[in-house]
């Protein structure tokens, strides 16, 4: 497995991370037995960052990912979780941050995390459910700062949705160091200018930000929740098609885009789309892991399988950039 620098933090992180999110299901409504396998199975392989939250299943997830590293007691596991304030928080938001990693540490038992990331949206002004720039510089950074302090995380995080401008000035503030960034073949924005009028978010080159701030980068919905595996049907461990983050305004835009990239598995260039989505999404030298969610032991192989192919040649990212330009000024 190969392994990358994560940004400035000097640690060494696993190419291919393992998502123990509720998209895909496994670490929330599997069976213990394909949850135990999986997690052992990637840390045989070399995987070795395990990136869950509260909201995965209401703690569900952390509680089976910290069952099964109890067993297996791995002896490098880097494991990062979340917090998502509700806005009848923003009054305490020190207090409820610190009551969020005591309650997840609990579940994962564990007496410190690698990395907290804040889980909300953030926003230039905030309102409704989103932080503004100036609340999470101000109140989060030192209440992260304190629990880091106290031995209870390693390093700070967020997950960078929300609007692009806000999110390159917390980037750019040089506070966090790991930010979870939707990278994918429906919008590869972070990493490239988008043809006028494509219809997704612009994120502005955030890797640019990230690699000039130090910030490691974890890249997330990078299968677009399962639309780029360009099959409808999903698993019945694997939760309803969610929001997309990033891509289109449904599901079924998504999927309906990224069937229209089949050429690059019919033309030669991967064989699966979802295999095609998971070496595009690790080509860009500021990736750190990537996520890829999964709902049986059998699908973390096939990300594996992909991870170990390699990065998409350029003649595949060529063609890949020519399909994407046909997309452009569709209603979003």
């Amino acid at each position: 497995m190969e392994m990358r620098i994560f940004g400035r933090s000097g640690m060494q992180v696993s190419l291919l991370g393992f998502g123990c999110g509720g998209v895909g299901g496994l670490m929330v409504r599997g069976a213990p037995a394909d949850q135990d396998k999986a997690v052992a199975r990637a840390l045989e392989v070399g995987v070795n960052y395990f990136d869950t939250a509260v909201q995965y299943g209401n703690g569900e997830s952390e509680k089976n990912l910290g069952r099964v590293l109890a067993t297996l007691k791995p002896a490098n596991a880097v494991v990062g979780t979340k917090v998502r304030l509700p806005s009848a928080d923003f009054g305490r938001i020190a207090a409820a941050v610190a009551e969020s990693l005591d309650a997840s540490l609990q579940r994962l038992r564990m007496e410190r995390v690698d990395i907290f990331h804040l889980h909300n949206a953030i926003t230039s002004a905030g309102g409704g459910e989103t932080l503004s720039v100036q609340q999470v510089l101000g109140e989060v950074v030192p209440a992260f700062q304190k629990l880091r302090t106290q031995g209870k995380t390693r390093f700070l995080g967020i997950t960078a949705v929300g609007d692009t401008p806000a999110l390159r000035q917390v980037i750019d503030a040089g506070e966090f160091d790991s930010a979870q960034v939707s990278y994918n073949m429906l919008n590869p924005s972070a990493a490239v200018p988008l043809p006028d009028g494509y219809p997704a978010q612009d994120y502005g080159r955030l890797f640019e930000h990230t690699q000039a701030a130090g910030v490691g980068v974890v890249g997330i919905r990078v299968l677009a929740a399962g639309a780029l595996s360009g099959v409808a049907e999903r698993h019945p461990v694997a939760s309803a098609p969610p929001e997309p983050i990033g891509s289109a305004l449904s599901y079924e835009a998504d999927l309906a885009r990224a069937r229209r990239q089949m050429p690059l598995v019919t033309e030669g260039f991967a064989g699966s789309l979802a295999e095609a989505a998971v070496r595009f999404a690790i080509t860009h030298p500021a990736m750190g892991t990537i996520l890829v969610g999964m709902a049986t032991p059998e699908q973390f192989e096939q990300a594996l399988a992909a991870v170990q192919k390699g990065p998409l040649p350029r003649a595949a990212l060529d063609r890949l950039a020519e399909l994407q330009r046909g997309f452009a000024g569709e209603a979003r």
